[in-house]
């Protein structure tokens, strides 16, 4: 286990480090609490903190095995929270997983799979402490916000790709690569999509419903929270919609260049089967056949052929055919 930082607060301010095993009474002010994070832990570890934080069983066991959709669990007077972590990695999105308990008295963050740590989250709060003092309701909501704005440079690269994709397929045609690489994004995004669900409804219920160790006035926060899933929700929709609007948009390009193309191959297959037709009459050879003693019946011929072809040359150019 990687312990990140595990400080005690008081009034907004950092006071001192904390040792995992070590119980902190911080007498029931709730601008006193304990603030750890770790990343990756063993499950004797995670016990430590269970016997020291008096952490649910199921909620230490959810915690080690990292496989968890978003959720909210009210165990007591703790709640067990799961957000989900998201980067994009080449052509896939790779997820990690934040597990959250949350007391009275103290919040600690165990992540899995996730590069993206809670450092920078930290410095920030304890520069502006006035949300610290608050208790450990708000500094979850900085947390849950802090994941959630983490979704935004994924989708910004994404979109990025599909702006792309959109100026070749009006330009050209895709190839077989980039058509795979539109159902490579267009399925991440469909997972992705199936995060943020239950992400809203994480969020969804920290706002309306009554839970221990939320106040009241801490809800309005939980609801911008729900509204930044809410936008990146609607994001991905787009960009689901768009990918599919960019593979339609080529696979029409290539539906009228083929037409084109079978128009044009119609056209002069009907030119050239003038004389064809013509030199295969004459071709048959046959005894009685006057035309072929007339003085000028080859050059004749030859003209109407010509005649004929420049017409019907005249006449598909018109159409568009040529």
């Amino acid at each position: 286990m990687a312990v990140v930082a595990a400080y005690l607060y008081r009034d907004g301010a950092r006071v001192r480090s904390v040792n995992l095993d070590e119980t902190v009474d911080c007498e029931g002010k709730r601008s006193e609490f304990v603030w750890i994070g770790i990343v990756d832990p063993t499950p004797e570890e995670m016990r430590s903190l269970q016997t020291c934080y008096d952490l649910h069983p199921l909620a230490v066991e959810d915690a080690i095995v990292a496989d968890q959709l978003p959720k909210v669990d009210v165990y007591g007077d703790q709640l067990f929270v799961v957000a989900r972590t998201a980067r994009l990695q080449g052509e896939t999105i790779e997820y990690g997983e934040t597990a959250i308990f949350v007391g009275h008295s103290h919040i600690i963050t165990v992540r899995h799979g996730s590069e993206r740590a809670h450092t920078a989250l930290r410095e920030q709060l304890e520069k502006a402490p006035k949300l610290l003092m608050h208790g450990t309701d708000y500094l979850l909501h900085a947390v849950l916000d802090y994941i959630v704005d983490g979704y935004a440079p994924l989708v910004d690269d994404i979109e990025e790709e599909v702006l792309e994709m959109e100026a070749q397929a009006a330009d050209g045609f895709l190839d077989r690569e980039q058509t795979n690489h539109i159902f490579t994004l267009r399925r991440e995004l469909s997972r992705l999509q199936r995060i943020l669900g239950p992400m809203y409804e994480v969020a969804l219920k920290l706002a309306r419903q009554e839970l221990p160790g939320i106040e009241p006035e801490a809800r309005a926060y939980f609801r911008d929270v729900q509204d930044h899933v809410r936008r990146v929700q609607s994001r991905v929709d787009g960009l689901r919609d768009a990918l599919t609007a960019v593979f339609q948009l080529s696979t029409l390009l290539e539906q009228q260049r083929v037409g084109t193309i079978t128009r044009q191959l119609a056209a002069w297959a009907a030119i050239l089967a003038v004389p064809t037709a013509i030199a295969g009459i004459y071709g048959m050879n046959f005894q009685n056949m006057p035309e072929l003693h007339e003085r000028y019946g080859y050059f004749v011929v030859l003209g109407i052929i010509v005649a004929i072809c420049i017409w019907l040359y005249d006449r598909f150019r018109r159409t568009g055919w040529l």
